[in-house]
């Protein structure tokens, strides 16, 4: 259950971060540099409050199934898959090619590989 936790809190946690880094170039056109910083913090802040719980989670001296490398290898794959699907959704001048696929499935073999 704790590895199922933590994924999940990775995912959302991840779903705030890519807002915080890139939201601004579709959403806050407007605004300025500082006003796009102290959004980015604030937003960066409700990522941390999921990041920080789902490492401590999911950690196995902590009680949790991964190791430090595994639960950094989860949340790069994470990171991927939803800044995929944020470019998809709100850039649709932003385009999957062949080579976008082979370096996700080499990323998916990471974590099969490091998990081993």
């Amino acid at each position: 259950m704790r590895g199922i936790y933590t994924i999940l809190l990775l995912l959302l946690s991840n779903v705030f971060m890519t807002f915080a880094w890139y939201g601004h170039l579709k959403f806050f056109q407007k605004t300025g540099m500082f006003g796009l910083i102290i959004a980015s913090w604030l937003i960066a802040f409700l990522e941390y409050s999921l990041m920080v719980p789902a490492n401590r989670i999911g950690y196995k001296e902590q009680g949790g199934p991964f190791t430090l490398l595994q639960l950094k290898v989860i949340q790069e794959v994470i990171t991927l898959l939803v800044f995929t699907a944020f470019t998809l959704i709100f850039f649709k001048n932003e385009t999957l090619k062949w080579n976008h696929f082979v370096g996700f499935g080499f990323l998916v073999l990471a974590v099969y590989f490091i998990r081993k």
